[in-house]
């Protein structure tokens, strides 16, 4: 099975919309959520659990199921490293932003001066303490930690089961569930404001992780009959997304949601955030041969290297925000070279990342495979 340029292209496609929507410039107003209620994070961890299993449910396939979860595990730990390192890049630079007046950065790290640094590595180490811009790959550590145990349920007991129970979670964290696990403990011990431990509820984030995996894994058994699906629902999808978009822009004018904002929070992901979120891939779908458009390098190599870029692309709202220092916006030169910068500077780590996997590829020997007739 070939990997599909198109669709890595799609994955830098959300990196460039999250790095557009971060970077504190006037782009962000018109980046945050154009199309409705769904932003790049979901298309980011969506594609991200995708291609985990489709990559890993066929090397348990092929390897087994041992050797599966050993790089799994594996993979969480490079993923928690560049988690510690952006950490440890915001907590050095921590003491310059304290001699200067940088409201921007002083609130992201607010429970870091308020506690001290030992106190904040410790909880930030333990994926406790998650500051704003920084609480994405936590969540992708603790989704990644877990996924050896759903690809192993899901071989051998089925899908169904995780899917349910991946629903029901969902459906409990609407409810309130994260507050009450948070209540619970913090009679045992915990010590960290629940606003400081990331702005996601994983209980609820975590079915798109699963949707996700269960995606990939039925296209790595070329038992995806997406087509058909997207066909026969592309009407009614269309339907949604342009009443969604409508109602996304008439809050700009006065419409207020009312006792049903809860359905369209982000960071709970409120039910009308699927369906929408379904609704779009379908059309992808249903037309993805337009998506061939996207496969050019830039994009494709950025989606194969998500994690660096995702990293660079944090350190660069970092530096944006430290160049506001007392004031509330940046001027207008560096409102325009800001962009071009970091996404110049993308592209290089991008690349960069390419490069060194393609000559790792070249230095490791081919495996020796035995024919039916030799494993006998």
């Amino acid at each position: 099975m070939q990997r599909r340029p198109e669709v890595d292209a799609l994955r830098g496609l959300m990196l460039v919309w999250m790095t557009l929507t971060h970077l504190p410039t006037g782009i962000s107003v018109y980046s945050y959520q154009p199309i409705g209620f769904v932003s790049s994070a979901e298309g980011f961890i969506f594609l991200s659990a995708l291609f985990t299993g489709l990559i890993y449910f066929r090397t348990g396939l092929r390897e087994g199921l041992g050797e599966m979860r050993l790089r799994l595990w594996g993979r969480t730990l490079r993923i928690y490293g560049y988690h510690m390192l952006m950490v440890g890049v915001a907590f050095l630079g921590a003491p310059l932003i304290a001699g200067v007046n940088h409201p921007g950065l002083h609130n992201l790290l607010d429970f870091y001066f308020s506690v001290g640094p030992k106190r904040a590595f410790v909880d930030a180490a333990l994926l406790a303490y998650r500051p704003p811009l920084l609480d994405i790959l936590p969540m992708y550590v603790i989704f990644m930690g877990l996924t050896p145990v759903a690809l192993t349920v899901g071989r051998r007991f089925g899908w169904k089961y995780i899917l349910a129970s991946s629903g029901v979670f969902w459906l409990m964290a609407q409810l309130g569930l994260r507050e009450a696990v948070y209540n619970l403990s913090s009679h045992v011990g915990l010590r960290i404001p629940l606003n400081e431990m990331g702005a996601f509820d994983l209980w609820a984030w975590q079915l798109v992780w699963t949707v996700g995996l269960w995606c990939g894994v039925r296209w790595a058994q070329d038992d995806l009959p997406i087509a058909d699906w997207a066909r026969k629902i592309t009407v009614p999808a269309a339907v949604i997304i342009v009443a969604l978009i409508s109602l996304r822009y008439s809050l700009n004018y006065g419409v207020d949601l009312g006792r049903f904002e809860p359905a369209f929070d982000k960071w709970h992901l409120g039910i009308v955030r699927p369906i929408e979120f379904v609704s779009i891939a379908a059309l992808l779908i249903r037309f993805q041969e337009s998506l061939k458009m996207l496969a050019f390098r830039p994009l494709v190599i950025m989606g194969q290297a998500s994690f660096p870029v995702f990293c660079t692309h944090v350190a660069f709202c970092f530096f944006g925000l430290f160049m506001m220092r007392d004031s509330p916006v940046l001027t207008g030169w560096e409102q325009a070279a800001l962009p071009i910068l970091t996404f110049v500077s993308l592209y290089l780590v991008a690349r960069k990342a390419a490069e060194r996997k393609q000559k790792n590829r070249a230095t490791v020997p081919p495996r020796m495979s035995l024919s039916p007739a030799t494993s006998r």
